[in-house]
């Protein structure tokens, strides 16, 4: 199989999303990265955003080396809604005051026995992966819904309708925002925002990459067998993002090799 990087360095153009403006969380690498870069590739113009300014630079070094567009805006998403408010400011303004798609990607994953999880861990978590995407829905899907056109794309996970040992918060705040996915398509949806939402499976990037057998034996048990590539992520963020997925909306698409929905031992 061909390899998520080898994919990414190869990416054709096209003009599918040309004129579009896009906000990518967490997209200094891992699956964020890949949506940023397939979303480029696709003419978009994205904001490329994470904690650290130098990774965030390398990736919209390399989608400009291609000749697409991309800025880069670091964030916290773990801070306060305020912080959080103005970094989708600052985003809008490099994006030239208009935002087309936002993709909440950003999230953080602590595993363990729960009475091991701190109040800080509790608060970051939640923060991330839940307040985050609220904030920025909140504070851009107004516009959207003003112009009568958008698209929203929450990244859930598989985890978030299975129960997993020593994995009790994260897949919480998935499943959250899997309604939350459902809520925003009937609020926002009869104004002309589309809100959907893909859920990876058992994906191999950067951040996991110490987990590599485990993910390994993960994707041995599915019909896929193997592990869920980035891009196969960014593959689905994008048709939803586009006119092609027009008429999807309130769905969460699972890109996960068949994890949540077989069996095969």
């Amino acid at each position: 199989m061909t390899s998520n990087e080898q994919l990414l360095s190869t990416l054709p153009s096209d003009d599918r999303l040309a004129g579009r403006t896009a906000i990518v969380t967490g997209s200094s690498s891992g699956i964020g990265e890949a949506i940023a870069r397939v979303l480029a590739a696709s003419g978009a113009h994205v904001v490329v955003s994470g904690r650290d300014a130098e990774r965030a630079a390398r990736v919209v070094d390399t989608i400009t080396a291609r000749g697409e567009r991309a800025s880069a805006v670091t964030a916290d998403l773990a801070a306060a809604p305020d912080d959080v408010r103005d970094f989708a400011r600052r985003a809008t303004d490099a994006l030239g005051g208009r935002v087309d798609i936002l993709v909440n990607n950003a999230g953080v994953y602590p595993s363990g026995p729960t009475e091991h999880v701190t109040d800080a861990v509790l608060d970051t978590v939640l923060a991330t992966n839940v307040r985050a995407p609220h904030v920025l829905v909140a504070h851009l899907a107004p516009a959207m819904a003003e112009r009568s056109d958008g698209a929203i794309v929450n990244i859930g996970s598989w985890m978030a309708r299975v129960g997993v040992p020593f994995m009790a918060l994260y897949p919480a705040t998935k499943a959250a925002i899997e309604q939350l996915t459902r809520a925003w398509a009937a609020e926002y949806g009869p104004r002309g925002v589309r809100v959907n939402g893909v859920a990876p499976g058992a994906t191999a990037t950067p951040g996991n990459a110490d987990a590599a057998e485990q993910l390994a034996e993960m994707g041995a048990g599915t019909p896929a067998g193997v592990p869920v590539r980035p891009i196969d992520i960014a593959w689905a963020v994008r048709h939803l993002v586009s006119d092609e997925g027009r008429f999807v909306l309130g769905a969460t698409i699972d890109v996960d090799g068949g994890i949540a929905a077989t069996r095969l031992r």
